[in-house]
This record gives structure tokens, sequence and C-alpha cells, in this order.
């Protein structure tokens, strides 16, 4: 090509641009609809977000404008993207959608590398929506924000018409989840060792069980002295059964003896009114499997548990949640299960045979939230229609015929040991299903479930044996946040007998709001989940495939230091006591005059936008711990129980380092020993 000839063609091209720019524009980018991504993979919002659609399920509308491209999210709601440079422009339509809640103000957030490129004001229902254009060259990690007060859900906002520019046909990524797991905990020794729950409780005359959970080399020969009359130990497992007819209070002595050693330990056993005197810990199927439970499931994660070690370590119930029942019918006309679970009594007497318990799922409504077969009916055999299940949204509600007692009896003649009780908890129908377990002849953990009205807690913690604080919790660290980094007004409430529940454990492989996948949460914030939910004296409950679980999950479920501060049988839940510097101080007092004590670097969440995005480049915090101002005076032994490593005796102020969103968890004793 001549010069000439090469000139002329530069004058094209500059023709053409000047013409129309963008059509050199779009040679080399491309846009993204952002409702074209696997937009929950981008989500650490509460309820999941929906492409096309608003977070009701209906067409994506504002001021009476509908929209066919888009997001609608619901809640506050944390989107986050991976551009490397490699994006343009973003743009979208904001607003609340038309079905969102009237009056609630609304924050629309864009930002890139921690600087807020848009902000909306404050938007409230019926707004004239907002347009959106902002530049993102050079852009490394976009966050897309919207704040409404946290805990609150179908608040349904929009990022309608939502789409980025792309250089070179690239696409927004995912935010890596590749920080290093650092397993902390020892490995147990070969001597036996003692960690089932110090205190137990149980209704004269009920079936009983419990199991010595130990750790140490196989075989270990078991023992218990002075059981009250009527109870037995099988010496190969472990298993204490039987019932005692008798109220009191019984001090047992327990023993577990192996070629390495003797472990000894005093157990508490209480026969009376009150169950459930320490926090349950096992597994609930949902989170797993959701729908696709079945009997050769639940099997399978009862013999993970025990192969798993899991259940050395003081791990028990096996939940099935919804999806088991059947229609109605047997000796009580009761719920049968459905073609999932052919030999339901089979199944629970082989897990019973483990040492383990098992539990199941019910609703007071006509239909579970998953379209099954649920407590009441408007026909008066109970049977339950293809109409209902076809049309189940619309049967969420109690029925005009009600079989409280029925169930009740046929989960004690199989041998349930624990109920979730699942809809939008109203006092009548909780108090109804607690008069009809304690009146079954077994004694049942009975949990409800979900988001409890605080201002009902008194009824639920004299109703129930667990009531969930919030909604279902999803794998993300604003979930976790929400449903446990805001309990401290729950606390006085909780106890032996009743315990505040955040739901489910978020660890391992989950199905929270997409298929089964890896955690979102980071290593460190996985540890801070395990440590407050100890704090706590919360339910554990795994909500993952157990038989999935790697090296360093497992590891976070078996530190028996930890667990131990989750069991401890005074049952006091953690208190809040100082916010400062980003750095959240819970404390709990332990029933031999020890306290547990979390240092949780929270990095000042959700006290700015940027502060709900991980940018990157987070630093761990040095902290100084001023014993005096949280109320502790004396010289104290610490000990980092994660670590299982005394650090020395402190008075006054103890100093540390921690991670971004991690945590420093500890055991303070004015004694010489620190054991427990």
């Amino acid at each position: 090509m001549g010069l000439q000839q090469m000139f002329k063609v530069m004058l094209f091209y500059t023709a053409c641009f000047l013409a129309e720019p963008n059509l050199v524009y779009a040679q080399k980018n491309s846009a993204v609809w952002m409702d074209d991504l696997s937009i929950r993979t981008f989500s650490e919002g509460i309820p999941a977000v929906l492409a096309k659609s608003s977070g009701s399920g209906e067409a994506i509308s504002m001021k009476g404008t509908r929209y066919s491209r888009g997001v609608g999210v619901n809640s506050t709601s944390v989107l986050s993207f991976l551009l490397n440079g490699n994006a343009l422009e973003f743009s979208a339509v904001v607003g609340v959608d038309d079905n969102g809640v009237k009056k609630l103000p609304h924050l629309f957030y864009v930002i890139g590398d921690r600087k807020i490129l848009f902000e909306s004001g404050t938007m409230k229902w019926g707004d004239e929506p907002r347009k959106v254009k902002v530049n993102l060259a050079g852009v490394k990690r976009l966050g897309l924000l919207v704040i409404v007060e946290l805990g609150i859900t179908k608040t349904y906002s929009n990022w309608a018409d939502a789409r980025f520019i792309m250089k070179d046909q690239q696409l927004p990524l995912n935010i890596p989840n590749t920080d290093e797991r650092i397993i902390l905990t020892p490995a147990a020794g070969k001597a036996p060792k003692i960690n089932s729950a110090a205190v137990f409780g149980g209704r004269p005359g009920n079936p009983f069980l419990y199991t010595i959970a130990a750790t140490g080399d196989r075989p270990i020969v078991f023992s218990a002295g002075n059981l009250p009359a009527g109870l037995r130990v099988d010496t190969k497992t472990g298993i204490i059964t039987g019932k005692v007819a008798a109220k009191g209070e019984y001090t047992a002595t327990l023993k577990a003896k192996n070629s390495a050693g003797e472990a000894v330990r005093q157990l508490r056993i209480k026969i009376g009114d009150t169950i459930a005197l320490s926090p349950p810990m096992g597994w609930n199927g949902w989170n797993s499997w959701a729908r696709e439970i079945d009997q050769e499931k639940v099997i399978a994660s009862a013999n993970a548990m025990v192969k798993m070690g899991l259940a050395n370590h003081g791990w028990t119930y096996i939940n099935i949640d919804d999806a088991w029942q059947g229609q109605r019918g047997g000796k009580y006309n009761a719920i049968q299960p459905n073609e999932k679970f052919p030999s339901f009594k089979q199944m629970t007497d082989y897990i019973h045979g483990l040492g383990l318990k098992l539990g199941v799922y019910s609703t007071p409504w006509i239909t579970s939230y998953a379209g099954y077969p649920g407590g009441s009916s408007n026909l008066e055999n109970g049977f339950f229609p293809d109409a209902v299940r076809d049309n189940k949204r619309d049967f969420r509600y109690v029925g005009k015929y009600r079989f409280e007692k029925e169930d009740a009896l046929q989960m004690a003649e199989w041998g349930v040991d624990y109920l979730k009780y699942d809809w939008r908890i109203d006092v009548q129908s909780a108090e109804r299903m607690s008069v009809a377990l304690k009146n079954s002849g077994r004694d049942i953990f009975y949990s409800i479930s979900n988001s409890a009205p605080f201002g009902q807690v008194t009824d639920w913690a004299r109703l129930t044996n667990s009531y969930r604080t919030g909604p279902d919790i999803r794998d993300s660290w604003l979930s976790l946040y929400v449903s446990a980094f805001t309990l401290d007004k729950w606390s006085p409430y909780g106890g032996p007998g009743h315990w505040n529940d955040p739901d489910m454990m978020i660890l391992g492989n989950v199905t929270t709001g997409s298929p089964l996948h890896p955690t979102r949460l980071t290593p460190d914030e996985q540890y801070s989940h395990v440590s407050l939910f100890s704090l706590l004296a919360a339910p554990l409950l795994i909500g993952c495939p157990i038989e999935q679980l790697d090296a360093f999950t497992l590891n976070l479920l078996t530190n028996d230091e930890v667990i131990a501060v989750n069991q401890d049988a005074l049952g006091k839940p953690a208190r809040l006591v100082s916010e400062k510097n980003g750095v959240q101080i819970w404390l709990k007092q332990l029933e031999n005059g020890d306290y547990a004590i979390g240092l949780f670097n929270i990095s000042g969440y959700a006290k700015t936008p940027a502060s709900y995005f991980r940018w990157g480049d987070e630093k761990p915090v040095s902290f100084r711990l001023d014993l005096a101002k949280i109320g502790l005076k004396e010289k104290y032994n610490i000990r980092d129980v994660w670590r299982q490593k005394d650090l020395g005796e402190f008075k006054e102020t103890f100093n540390t380092r921690i991670r971004h969103h991690g945590v420093v968890m500890v055991r303070l004793s004015a004694h010489q020993s620190t054991k427990y």
C-alpha cells in the first residue's frame, strides 16, 4: 500500500469516528448485560437476586414503567465484581420497585476501588427512577450496593437496564476467595478425652439417649458409674440408654479407657421438666441437598458423622429438613414419609444404633415452603391434593383442621428426637405443638423457624427449645453479620432449655441460593463464624454434606475447646461489651468462673458504603484489650482456644493482632489451671 493510499484510509476512519464515534467504540468493546451473568454468584444478599425480574419474582416496574432487562434485589444488597481494568463503563436505572415497601428509605451506590462513583441519595417507593452512568476506566473491583435497614426483607429495589461496557470481549468476574486456609487446631492425642456435654436433661419415664463422645485411639472401653436406676451403658460404644422414672438430679462418673490412658468426667443428669440443657450439635440437610434429600443421603450423612470423627466431638443430630413428607395415614392419621423414605422406622433405629439422633421438619401450615404436606388442612381427613402442591404459595396458612397431636405421637413412635417447625411464627401454633410434643412420651427438641419476632421473645423461650432470630442465612459476610453480629439484644433470653438460633452454619460446600459450591466466606470469616456461634451458645448445625468435608473445614468443627465454650453448662450467651476502632469484643461467662472472649475485626462493617466490600488490600490490625474496662480486674491466665495454647498471665491489658474479618478467641482463668 502506497503512502497516498494509506493516507486516504486514515482519512476514511477519521471521518467515520467524527461522524459516529461509537462505531469504532463498538468494534473493540462489547456491552455485557448484568442479567446475562450468573448474577447470584456475585451477590452477598440474604434473599437471592433475580435476573430480569424484581425481587418479588414479578416484572421489574418502577413508577409504572416496566423494564425487560435488569436485576432485582431484596433487602440490603451487595454485588461485587472483579474487573481488573477491563471495563469502561457501567450504566443502569435504579429505584424502588412498584412491589416494594412504601416509605422505607433506600440508598444506591456504585463504588470502584473504594471510591464512590455514584450515590443516589434517599429514594423511596414511588420516586422517579434515577439514571446511572459511570466511567470504570482502570477500576479493578466494583461494588453495587443498596442499603436499607439491616434485617428487613421483601423491600424490592432494582438495577434496571444494567450493563457494562467491557474491553475485548472480557466479562466481569467473581471476587476470588483464595486466602490461605490455615489449620490452627492441633490433632487429637492417642489418649482418651471425653468431649460430650457435661449436663443432660430428660423427662421422667421417657426414653433416654446420651452418647459418651471421646477422642483417642480405638478400641475404647466406656463405663458410667452412679447412673440413676433405669439407665445402662454399652461399654463398646459409650451409648447410655433406658428410662429414669423419678425426677431428680444425678451425678454420674463417665470413664473412657484405652491402651494410652484413661479419661474421667462427671455428668450431671437432670430428670425434670427441662430438656436441651446445652445447645444441639448436629447436621441439617437443607443446605446440602434441599429437595433432593432422601433416605440414602440421610444414612450416608449419619455414617459420615461417625467415620469423619465428628461424633467423637459431640456432634449428634442428623436432621431431615423439608421434602420428606407424604400423605397422612397410619395409626394416628399423621404425616407419613414419601416414596424417598421407604423404611423410616428402620432408618431411625439405625441412626440411634450409631449413638446419633434423628430430626424431622414440619409446619403448621397446609403446605411447607417446598410444597409438601403440612400440619393442617382444610379437609377433615387431612388429605393433601395435587392442587395444593401446584399452588403452594396460596396455602401457606394454618388450615381449618389441625393435627399437632397426631403428628407428635407419630414422631415419638418412630423415635424422632428433633422437630424443626417452620412458618411465619405465631404464638398459638407454637404453643399447640409445644404441648403436643411434651405429651408425646418422648423428649423431642423443639425448634421454631424463621424470623421469630423479638417482641415475643419471652413466649419463644417459654414454649420452645430454640427459636430462629432472623431470616435464612446465606454464605456471605453480610448474611453472617445480620444473623449473628446483631444478636446482642437476644442474649439475655437464651439459656438452658431455650436457645437463640441464628440458623445453620455456612461452612463447607453449600447450596444457599445457587448450586452446591464452596462457602464464599473467607477462611478468617469462617473462624469468626464458628467462634461467634460458640460464644452465643447457639445451636451448631452443619449445613454441608458431611462426607465432602475437607481437612480445613473438619478442623474448624472439631476443636474441643471451642466446642466447650458453646456447650458450657452455665448456658449464658456472650454479650457485646465493646465496639471500638472496628473491633467488637464479645464476653461470655463460663460455669467454672472462667471467661471466653472473642475479639472480632469487623473493620467497621456497615458503617460506610465501602465497608460492605472486600477490596483485596485489607490488613490485620493491632489491638489492645483493656481488661479492666470490660470488668475483668484480676490477673488472668489467657489461652488461645483455637491453637489450644497458653499465652501467659496478663493483668489490665492484652495485646494481639487480628486479621480482617478474623477473630482472636481466648479463655481467661483467674485460677492456676486453664483446663475446662
